[in-house]
């Protein structure tokens, strides 16, 4: 027998020598008392009833509670012939084990293995999606959005709406694409981020999770048709090592144009029932591009004594879709991705303004467990630099540096 059949002989054991320690305490009047088991001292006066008290059940009780969850059968048998009480504890386990069937002793004859996968996924819904590395978090994801991305209604509830739909449906026809366009510092890196954490259980570092940064894995254009063939291995081995892959491109206006057409037949639709079934993909897009045409639409709303909420999604839309069509120079308009109808939503991210740089220093501050005041985070918003010249009105970093600006605050 291997090592573990020893927790198994040695509960066994010590149930055994319990009982003839116990069957010891029995014998007839006249007999030399036994030696001084280990619960001499614990014994005191024998109670009413003999040397089977409830004093002597307890102690026992106590010295077996570190034997372990084997030798817990032997001992509820052993007390109900020997006290009542055990007998109430042996009722109460059955009651309990039938509840718990699937955890039967002995375990004869079952696969180990299935039964703790079961296990680990009771505590969780991490199994409802088949895979649990896949947990799919939507409510979570919608709530960390609400209370840490700032400034950014649309990015939000676009988001939220697209995901939440495509991993509902029961057989999408294509991949999920999302363009994410705006300033640096507005909170796309932030919410593709978060999108993994919520999706996947182990966030950006999952299995099911790419992310490809252009100037670092495509640095150079002579390099275009190996980093064409190495992008369309890595993509089939994401889809084919998981059911729902996330796909995520940053600096997504400086990927070659050879590199977005090698993507576009994983964006397609499916052309048969069981690939829709079988796989599903998300594509994060992550831009700068588009920046100024969302920033003169806020600025315009501001002038007009309007609401940043008030902006819609479909007024910005088209306006992005129509400037990104434009740009001759973009890999976008050579890609075909917005022609073709591939993006299924160009997300705008709107130029953040001073109250919500004060919103992304706070978080700074709790996130690292640090004490500020109102005024520490007046000081951290007046340290960015506000655009235009004239009404300063957006951060022309975003958030992006507020984390490394608190250092100056610090004791």
């Amino acid at each position: 027998m291997g090592q573990a059949g020893l927790p198994a002989r040695r509960g066994l054991g010590r149930c055994v020598l319990l009982l003839l320690l116990l069957l010891g305490g029995s014998g007839s009047p006249g007999t030399p008392p036994p030696p001084r088991g280990p619960w001499a001292e614990e014994r005191g006066p024998v109670p009413e009833g003999g040397p089977w008290g409830t004093v002597r059940y307890e102690a026992v009780k106590k010295h077996l509670g570190a034997v372990g969850a084997l030798s817990k059968q032997y001992w509820q048998y052993l007390a109900c012939k020997v006290w009542q009480e055990g007998c109430e504890e042996e009722e109460e386990e059955k009651q309990r084990e039938e509840r718990e069937a699937s955890w039967g002793f002995p375990l004869v004859g079952q696969d180990y293995l299935e039964i703790l996968s079961a296990w680990y996924c009771s505590f969780g819904k991490c199994c409802e999606t088949g895979d649990c590395r896949i947990i799919n978090n939507i409510t979570g994801l919608e709530a960390d959005l609400n209370g840490q991305l700032h400034g950014q209604h649309l990015a939000k509830e676009v988001v939220v709406r697209a995901v939440q739909g495509f991993l509902q449906s029961p057989r999408p026809q294509k991949a999920l694409v999302l363009s994410f366009h705006g300033w640096s510092g507005t909170g796309k890196n932030f919410v593709a981020r978060m999108v993994a954490s919520h999706l996947y259980r182990d966030g950006l570092k999952s299995d099911c999770v790419r992310l490809f940064v252009s100037l670092l894995h495509f640095p150079h254009h002579n390099y275009v048709d190996s980093y064409k063939a190495q992008l369309q291995r890595q993509i089939s081995e994401t889809l084919q090592r998981c059911s729902q892959a996330l796909l995520i491109f940053d600096e997504a206006e400086k990927l070659h144009s050879s590199l977005l057409d090698a993507i576009r037949p994983f964006m397609a639709q499916h052309h048969s029932k069981g690939q829709a079934d079988q796989q599903r993909a998300i594509f994060l897009f992550l831009s700068n591009l588009g920046g100024n045409t969302i920033n003169e639409v806020a600025l315009d709303f501001w002038r007009a004594g309007r609401a940043r909420e008030e902006i819609s999604l479909e007024l910005l839309e088209q306006r992005l879709r129509q400037e990104l069509q434009e740009a001759a120079e973009s890999s976008y308009a050579h890609s075909h991705l917005l022609r073709e109808n591939l993006i299924d939503f160009v997300v705008p991210f709107l130029p953040l303004e001073y109250q919500h740089v004060r919103l992304c220093a706070r978080d700074a501050f709790l996130a690292r467990g640090l004490p500020y005041s109102e005024a520490t985070l007046d000081e951290v918003a007046q340290m960015m630099v506000f655009v235009p010249k004239e009404e300063k009105l957006f951060s022309a970093q975003g958030c992006k540096s507020v984390p490394q600006r608190i250092n100056y605050f610090l004791p």
